[in-house]
């Protein structure tokens, strides 16, 4: 039976004494963040065995309620899967620590200098769906980034994130620094997440990571800035200059590599001039996948017995088997496709003509933009970012995954001698 409000610390509490230790962070030395955060990834692997027990427990309960397969999948630990969470740690503590990072110094001609220094942004509030490995990634982003995090996890990976979080409560504890630095809130009860997002007094941001629903109810109910991601309808649009062997190898690994993720392949764009060559072969290649392509007209000509591409189809994120498929005219009118339906997130382009690469780079307005590479790319660590908080597809204040240097922020820092 899920815990209630009245069996647990009120969140206005937790998230004080996250705002506590926000300030103690602010001013903690690379080295000891670099070496907590090694802790944690340790006692992550050491705690293997509760961590899994826990996560078999919530995996159960999901099957029982009947919960989608892409939520299993997203929700399921395994010791590979903890190995990549620790590994994700400890890439984060390899990382430079931008904290303190001085840069565009200036002298004024009134003999001050000038420059600005970066600095945590302090307390961040994590609401998210079905991840645990979320937990971990987002601590120890934060904590990296000299922030404190006030995560609260959805209700089917509950155990899952106690265990998690046990964990690194661990490591904090070895280092002396405050486990509040990293609070899980401990309750189910949604009335936590309305409370949440009404602390601006303590929280300084919010970040959602989960279904459009989730995000979209955070967006419209919080009283504290929130980085939005709504869904990630990607594209792969085939140039008529693509080689289409390419062009296979990113259709497949983009839809079929890992269907349930956000950087996944919904739907497939291809120049006229090539598609009586390439969708035949694209078609051969999903079918032995087991993916149901959708099409507008023309490639229901190509392809007989596809079924119909709809407006709603263009604009779905099936998160599983199933492709759209549209032929285009030109890359200008894939571009327009790609508007109209795209979500900021992540698109693809496969073209040996580089002015045709480039202009769609500039012109498509997208968080990740590729060019002959698959969509699942499109990720904090494939970028070079170590683990992902998670992906902005508005522009204030990042866009795209998120790294360190998207948790911090900058403040002018003015020396002079006395000028008035």
């Amino acid at each position: 039976m899920p815990e209630t409000m009245s069996k647990t610390p009120s969140i206005e509490s937790l998230a004080a004494d996250c705002k506590a230790a926000s300030r103690e962070l602010s001013t903690l030395s690379t080295e000891t963040k670099n070496r907590t955060l090694r802790r944690m990834a340790d006692a992550l692997e050491a705690n293997e065995e509760a961590i899994l027990a826990a996560n078999d427990k919530d995996v159960s309960a999901a099957r029982e309620d009947g919960l989608a397969d892409a939520l299993i999948d997203r929700l399921v630990l395994n010791p590979d899967r903890i190995t990549k969470m620790a590994d994700a740690l400890r890439d984060v503590a390899s990382f430079a620590d931008p904290v303190g990072e001085m840069s565009g110094t200036t002298q004024r001609p009134s003999g001050i200098e000038v420059g600005k220094m970066r600095i945590p942004l302090g307390v961040i509030g994590m609401i998210y769906e079905a991840r645990p490995n979320v937990t971990a990634d987002a601590a120890g982003l934060c904590f990296k980034a000299g922030n404190a995090v006030l995560l609260r996890g959805g209700s089917n990976a509950f155990h899952s994130n106690q265990a998690v979080a046990a964990a690194l409560h661990e490591a904090l504890e070895a280092e002396d620094v405050p486990p509040a630095a990293v609070t899980l809130v401990p309750t189910t009860d949604r009335a936590a997440v309305r409370e949440m997002l009404t602390l601006n007094q303590h929280l300084d941001l919010v970040i959602p990571r989960g279904g459009e629903g989730l995000i979209r109810f955070v967006d419209e109910t919080s009283q504290i800035p929130v980085i939005k991601h709504y869904k990630g309808v990607c594209h792969l649009y085939v140039d008529q200059d693509a080689d289409l062997e390419t062009a296979e190898d990113l259709l497949l690994d983009g839809k079929v590599s890992r269907p349930s993720v956000c950087n996944a392949l919904e739907t497939l764009l291809v120049h006229e001039d090539v598609a009586k060559d390439f969708l035949p072969r694209a078609k051969e290649l999903l079918d032995r996948k087991d993916v149901e392509l959708r099409g507008d007209a023309r490639t229901q000509q190509l392809l007989p017995g596809v079924g119909e591409a709809t407006d709603e189809d263009y604009a779905a994120e099936y998160l599983d088997l199933t492709l759209a498929a549209r032929v285009v005219g030109s890359p200008d009118a894939a571009m327009e496709h790609i508007t109209e339906y795209g979500s900021n997130h992540t698109e693809v382009i496969a073209s040996d003509d580089l002015p045709t690469a480039r202009r769609f780079v500039r012109a498509v307005d997208a968080s990740v933009v590729l060019v002959n590479a698959s969509s699942r790319f499109s990720d904090g660590g494939e970028l070079g970012l170590g683990a992902e908080i998670g992906i902005s597809t508005t522009k204030l204040h990042a866009y795209g995954p998120m790294g360190l240097e998207a948790l911090t922020t900058e403040k002018f820092v003015v020396y002079g001698d006395g000028e008035t």
